[in-house]
C-alpha cells in the first residue's frame, strides 16, 4: 500500500566510478520504465549493454569539458534534483526553462583515498578529488523528500525490490537512510588529511581525539572496561543491538576473543527474519541453519560441523525457550547471545555458571549503515559496513539451467551466511541450514574442498562413523566473490551442488558458464560481492 510520502522513479541520473552490479541495475530500472541519464564510462558501459541512456550532454547542452573535469555541473541536472515538488513556484521554474525532475541519483566518487595510499603523484591525486559527485549526493540528499539518492551497490537491489512491492516508488523511510549514508559518505571523503608532496602522496585519517564520537577510538585496559565504556559514552553506534549493549545474566568476564566471536555471531543470525541459529568459532560460523522452532534449527546447525561447535558462541535471532536451552546445555559452549530468555531456560542455564549469557533486547538491523573499524600498524582503517543484501529480483540466471524454487531460496540463505563467513568463503546449504563452509582460505578451490570435507565429516558423524552419501550432495553453493577460474567451480560440482551462486564478474565468467552449463548446473549472478576480512 503506498501513502503520501512515496516517490515513483520515473527518471535516473547515474554517474558512478565503482561500476560493481551497473548494468544489472540500469536494467533493471529500464525494466520498470525509468529513463536514464548518464555520464562518460557508466554511459558507455550502459550503451554497450544494448541499454536505452541519454548522456548528460544531451540534456544540458553543453559537453562534457576541462578533461572531464566538469559534466553535471549545470542547471539543468541540479534544478532536476532539487526542485521540490510541493512548491508551486518551484515547478513554474522547471516549466519555465524548461527542465525536468531527477528522481533517483547513482553517484559514487573519484576513488581520491585510495589514489593517495597509493603513494601516487600530486597531480594524479588532485584529478581524483571528485567535485561533481559529492555535489549530486548532497543537492540529493538535501532533497530527499522527493530524491531517492545511493552512493553503495549494495543498496541496488533493496531499491529495486521497493519499487517492486511499492508501485515502483520508494518510501521515506529508505530515502531518509539513504540520504544519511549519502552525507556520512561525503563527510568521510572529505575529512581525509590531504598531505601532498612533490614526491608523491601520503594521507591518513584524523587524530581520534578530533574524530566524532561515532568514530572515535575509545581506550579500554580490559574486555569489561571497554564496554562499560561504550554504555557510558553514547554514540548513535551504541544503540545497535549487540554484544556492546547487552545485558550479561551470567557466567565469567568476556574476554577480547568472547566479544569479538560473540559480534561476529550475533550479526550473522541478525540477517534472518523466521526463526535461526548460528554457531560461531573464531569469527566464522560452525553452523547456521533456519527452522520452524528455535530447537529445530539449533539442531540443524549443530549438525554442520558438531566437531568445531565446540567451545564455540551460540547466537539466537527468539528469545531462548527452555526446549532449546536443554538442547543447548549439552554442549560446552562460551557465550549465548539472543534477544531474550525466559524464565526456564534461565533456570536450567544456571547450573552452568562459567556459561555467559547475553540478552539484548533486540536484533541488529543487518541492512543499516555503519563503520567497522580495525588498528593498523600508526592508525586504523575505517570502512562502511558491509550492508549489502541481495533479494530475489536482483538475481540474473546466467545459465541454461534456470534453478528451482528451492535453489533460489537456498541460494539467498548460502549468500547471507556467506556475507559473514572470512575470504576466500564457500558456503554449501541445504533445505535452509548449511552443509558445509570453507573460510579464510587463500585459494578459493581449497575453500571448496575444505567445505565438502567437512560436510562428508558431518554426515559420517551423524551416521556413527559409517560410511554414506555427503549432505554436501543436492545442495546449492554460494562465493563471497567471483570464481576466478572454472577449478572451484568444478570443486562445488564434484562435492555434490547442484546450483551456484555467486557475484559474477570475473574475466573468465564465460570460462565458468561453460563449466557449470556442462555439468548441467544451474548458476545465479547477484552483482554484489561480500568480502569479509
Amino acid at each position: 500500500m503506498t501513502s503520501a510520502f512515496d516517490r515513483p522513479i520515473r527518471r535516473a541520473l547515474i554517474s558512478v566510478y565503482d561500476k560493481t552490479g551497473l548494468v544489472p541495475f540500469a536494467q533493471a530500472l529500464v525494466e520498470r520504465g525509468v529513463t536514464l541519464i548518464s555520464t562518460g564510462g557508466s554511459a558507455r558501459t550502459i550503451a554497450d549493454a544494448g541499454l536505452p541512456v541519454a548522456d548528460v550532454a544531451s540534456v544540458t547542452g553543453f559537453p562534457e569539458m576541462l578533461d572531464g573535469r566538469v559534466k553535471t555541473l549545470h542547471p539543468a541536472i541540479h534544478a532536476g534534483v532539487l526542485a521540490r515538488r510541493d512548491l508551486d513556484t518551484h515547478q513554474a521554474a522547471l516549466q519555465k526553462h524548461g527542465l525536468q525532475e531527477i528522481d533517483l541519483v547513482v553517484s559514487s566518487l573519484y576513488p581520491f583515498e585510495a589514489t593517495v595510499a597509493s603513494g601516487a603523484g600530486w597531480e594524479e591525486c588532485i584529478e581524483n578529488i571528485d567535485i561533481g559527485g559529492p555535489s549530486l549526493i548532497r543537492g540529493a540528499a538535501k532533497n530527499h523528500d522527493f530524491v531517492t539518492i545511493v552512493t553503495d551497490p549494495a543498496d541496488y537491489a533493496t531499491i529495486l525490490a521497493e519499487m517492486d512491492t511499492n508501485n515502483g516508488a520508494t518510501k521515506l523511510a529508505t530515502r531518509r537512510r539513504l540520504a544519511g549514508q549519502a552525507y556520512a559518505r561525503t563527510a568521510a571523503y572529505d575529512a581525509r588529511d590531504r598531505r601532498l608532496d612533490g614526491a608523491g602522496a601520503r594521507g591518513h585519517f584524523p587524530d581520534p581525539s578530533s574524530a566524532s564520537p561515532a568514530s572515535a577510538a575509545r581506550p579500554c585496559a580490559t574486555a569489561k572496561t571497554r564496554i562499560s565504556r561504550q554504555r557510558s559514552t553514547p554514540s548513535p553506534s551504541d544503540t545497535r543491538p549487540g554484544v556492546s549493549t547487552a545485558k550479561q545474566l551470567q557466567g565469567k568476564e568476556l574476554s577480547y576473543n568472547n566479544i569479538n566471536d560473540t559480534d561476529a555471531a550475533f550479526e550473522c543470525v541478525g540477517e534472518f527474519d523466521g526463526p535461526a541459529v548460528a554457531i560461531i568459532k573464531h569469527a566464522n560460523p560452525c553452523g547456521v541453519a533456519l527452522g520452524e522452532t528455535l530447537l529445530d534449527a539449533y539442531r540443524k546447525a549443530l549438525a554442520c560441523d558438531p566437531v568445531s561447535a565446540f567451545g564455540g558462541i551460540i547466537a539466537l535471532n527468539r528469545t531462548l525457550d527452555a526446549e532449546t536451552a536443554e538442547a543447548v546445555a549439552s554442549l560446552f559452549a562460551e557465550v549465548i547471545i539472543a534477544p531474550g530468555f525466559d524464565e526456564a531456560a534461565l533456570k536450567l542455564l544456571a547450573r552452568k555458571t562459567q556459561l555467559r549469557l547475553l540478552a539484548t533486547g533486540g536484533m541488529p538491523d543487518p541492512a543499516a549503515p555503519g563503520m567497522t573499524f580495525r588498528s593498523v600498524s600508526g592508525g586504523f582503517l575505517v570502512q562502511h559496513r558491509d550492508a549489502g543484501r541481495v533479494e530475489l529480483p536482483a538475481l540474473q540466471t546466467v545459465t541454461k539451467r534456470a534453478p528451482s524454487a528451492q535453489e533460489l531460496r537456498d541460494m539467498l540463505f548460502a549468500f547471507r551466511v556467506a556475507k559473514h563467513v572470512k575470504s576466500n568463503a564457500i558456503v554449501y546449504a541445504k533445505d535452509g541450514a548449511t552443509v558445509g563452509i570453507g573460510a579464510g582460505q587463500m585459494s578459493r578451490v581449497d575453500s571448496s574442498r575444505i567445505a565438502a570435507l567437512k560436510s562428508a565429516d558431518a554426515g559420517k558423524a551423524a551416521r556413527g562413523g559409517t560410511e554414506g552419501p555427503s549432505p554436501a550432495i543436492g545442495s546449492v553453493v554460494a562465493s563471497d566473490a567471483f570464481f576466478p577460474f572454472a577449478d572451484g567451480l568444478l570443486a562445488a560440482a564434484d562435492a555434490g551442488a547442484t546450483a551456484i551462486i555467486q557475484p559474477g564478474g570475473s574475466m573468465r565468467d564465460n570460462e565458468v558458464i561453460a563449466a557449470a552449463d556442462e555439468r548441467g548446473l544451474a548458476m545465479v549472478f547477484t552483482g554484489l560481492r561480500h568480502f569479509r576480512h
